[in-house]
């Protein structure tokens, strides 16, 4: 049978959480490829999905009640046409891990979480422990819900692809919940789940003034996402949409700049991917540089502004 992946779009265009999504998709070796866009007006992202390399059919659900992308509308158009395929993938995302667990429940199977590698198609491995463990997960269900940690995958190329288009009837309205509004935090910088450069920062800063001062103008320089450990977080330096690590953002970046961060196993598990990490810290025994590419050994206050006057 085939595999459906949930794509992750604003209507426009296809995030690029879907692209790897994609790929896992690709890997289950069950067929072909699917992917359902669920939206309103949404037009323009299956076209762009349609684009994808190796997907073979986009499935484009449209209806008002697709709007917002409320989990109890999505996970319903996805249950609408989920007896047609073997494994259904989400990215693991904040939408992907609200709709998932819905449609897992209401198939009566076990959701499989987070997934980073495909074995065969009813055996996964996903991380475990903060990722100190990898598990190997086999599934004899009939239809397999999967949620795809997208950096453990490369991305589907965006272009090169023709998959056909067929237009489904969108669901009508849950009644269960209603969309009351959004803030949307509106920055310059990458969105660090996107970003190719990272710069982080930690605890040794001590303050969300002295964060901006040493952090901003190295992110402005290498035009970087910037991210924060938990510690920092807690502490008021960052906001929480900063936050990298186990409980905040998984990040894969082509370059990770690691700030005053000692290394703590939970922030380890949201960067350890990165292509090039490199590490400033004045302590020589901090967990980080077991990770780092490159360290240095310095006071980030002397070091971060002569790194920014020689960028």
């Amino acid at each position: 049978m085939t595999v459906l992946v949930i794509a992750e779009h604003d209507h426009a265009t296809v995030k690029p959480a879907t692209l790897n999504t994609v790929t896992a998709g690709l890997a289950c070796q069950s067929g072909d490829v699917h992917v359902l866009v669920a939206g309103a007006n949404a037009a323009e992202a299956a076209a762009a999905a349609a684009k994808i390399a190796g997907v073979a059919k986009v499935i484009a659900a449209d209806s008002p009640s697709l709007a917002e992308n409320l989990a109890e509308n999505v996970a319903a158009q996805v249950l609408s046409i989920a007896k047609n395929y073997s494994h259904i993938l989400f990215p693991a995302t904040a939408n992907g891990k609200n709709v998932a667990p819905r449609v897992a429940a209401k198939l009566d199977v076990a959701q499989i979480s987070d997934i980073t590698k495909v074995d065969s198609p009813d055996t996964f491995e996903r991380p475990i422990y903060a990722g100190n463990a990898i598990a190997i997960v086999q599934s004899s269900d009939a239809i397999k819900v999967v949620t795809v940690r997208t950096t453990g995958f490369d991305a589907a190329a965006a272009t090169g692809g023709s998959a056909t288009v067929e237009n489904a009837e969108g669901v009508a309205d849950s009644g269960k919940s209603s969309f009351v509004g959004r803030e949307v935090t509106k920055s310059e910088r990458p969105e660090l789940t996107a970003a190719k450069i990272i710069v982080s920062g930690g605890r040794a800063l001590g303050s969300a003034e002295k964060f901006q001062e040493m952090m901003a103008p190295l992110a402005d320089k290498l035009n970087a996402g910037l991210g924060a450990s938990r510690a920092a977080v807690d502490a008021g330096y960052a906001p929480n949409d900063w936050q990298v690590g186990q409980t905040g953002k998984i990040v894969a970046p082509q370059l990770y700049i690691a700030c005053g961060i000692s290394g703590a196993i939970q922030h380890l598990a949201g960067m350890k991917d990165s292509k090039v990490i490199v590490a400033i810290n004045k302590d020589p025994e901090a967990p980080i540089f077991s990770v780092a590419d490159y360290g240095l050994e310095a006071d980030l206050f002397t070091a971060v502004p002569e790194l920014v006057k020689t960028l």
